[in-house]
């Protein structure tokens, strides 16, 4: 980084100068913003023709595939690249060996055929991990107590194949488990899937931002313990670092950091470290307590959604998941 020169004093120096209006502010800007920074997750459901409010992120639905298509149509009008599917799936599909998970007619496999059909110009990311399908709400497969990784690899792979087979353009394993990136690379390679983009959760902690997505996938109240022994510790940075290294050695393409906003300083030191595609994720807390917020009249809600995703940029971030991605598209259009 090259040192800036001494600014003359004031009055020769006026900071103000280039602040003073619009196309001056804009002529200036360090960071810039676009639908094309955005990746829109969506929660899926079974039926057709009807959506569920997620009460504890408002404005925030469950939608059956048919209505999914036509969001994702919209959305892709706007200018968005990308959209994430996490599915809600009958309670009775779910299992302590998760294999609706790899099963290539479930709801996410089914969405996904149908939006590469109608939108085929659209990425689809699927996230890979096991808490949707898991009768005990956890990432990998549960042995006794304990979260058993080598296992949850070989099933995380096998779920990873079908999502690609349905058409996935971007795979995103957010598990956290040991290795697994390598092994789903891999996988993707003997399968001929070799232009598959493997967009790693790299550096995934166990955070307390995470409670209404698992109100969004159904997984709320069925997680026995905690995450702690594979998401990452929230007093670590270091260790973020060699996360990533580690996922980038096994084949990761891209990588994320989740949560977003609470962990900008890990944004920041990946992409400076490590020169990747770097995404975060603004998570399903995160948004909850901006909605809280501006509902209750404490924040400009309007204001705090765009000043909070300029922040991800601020930080290094290529681009961010966010909930927000239609009408902070919408907003950069006006």
């Amino acid at each position: 980084m090259t040192q800036a020169s001494p600014n003359p004093v004031f009055p020769r120096t006026r900071m103000r100068r280039t602040r003073q209006a619009t196309w001056s502010r804009t002529m200036v800007a360090e960071n810039t913003l676009s639908a094309a920074d955005f990746i829109w997750p969506i929660f899926i459901i079974e039926g057709e023709n009807r959506t569920e409010p997620v009460t504890s992120m408002p404005g925030v639905e469950r939608m059956t595939i048919d209505i999914a298509v036509r969001r994702v149509e919209e959305a892709t009008d706007l200018g968005i690249p990308c959209v994430a599917l996490f599915p809600n799936i009958d309670s009775s599909l779910r299992t302590p060996a998760c294999e609706e998970a790899w099963n290539p007619d479930n709801l996410v496999c089914r969405a996904t055929r149908a939006i590469k059909k109608a939108v085929p110009e659209i990425g689809v990311m699927e996230d890979v991990a096991l808490d949707p399908y898991n009768a005990l709400g956890h990432d990998g497969i549960v042995a006794g107590q304990t979260i058993v990784n080598d296992e949850s690899i070989t099933a995380l792979v096998k779920q990873a194949l079908v999502q690609a087979e349905a058409g996935a353009n971007i795979i995103g394993p957010s598990d956290m488990m040991d290795g697994r990136i390598g092994a789903i690379r891999d996988a993707l390679e003997a399968a001929g899937h070799s232009d598959i983009i493997l967009l790693s959760y790299a550096a995934k902690y166990a955070s307390a931002f995470y409670g209404p997505f698992r109100d969004a996938v159904g997984a709320s109240g069925k997680l026995t313990g905690d995450k702690k022994t594979y998401q990452m510790d929230p007093l670590n940075t270091d260790e973020a670092l060699r996360e990533v290294s580690l996922d980038l050695s096994e084949g990761a393409d891209m990588v994320m950091v989740k949560p977003g906003m609470p962990y900008l300083d890990i944004c920041r030191r990946v992409k400076d470290t490590f020169g990747v595609p770097t995404f975060a994720y603004q998570t399903s807390g995160e948004y909850a307590m901006l909605e809280a917020a501006a509902a209750n009249g404490w924040l400009d809600r309007e204001k705090v959604m765009m000043e909070s995703l300029y922040a991800f940029k601020r930080a290094g971030c290529d681009g961010m998941l966010t909930y927000y991605a239609v009408e902070a598209a919408k907003q950069l259009m006006r």
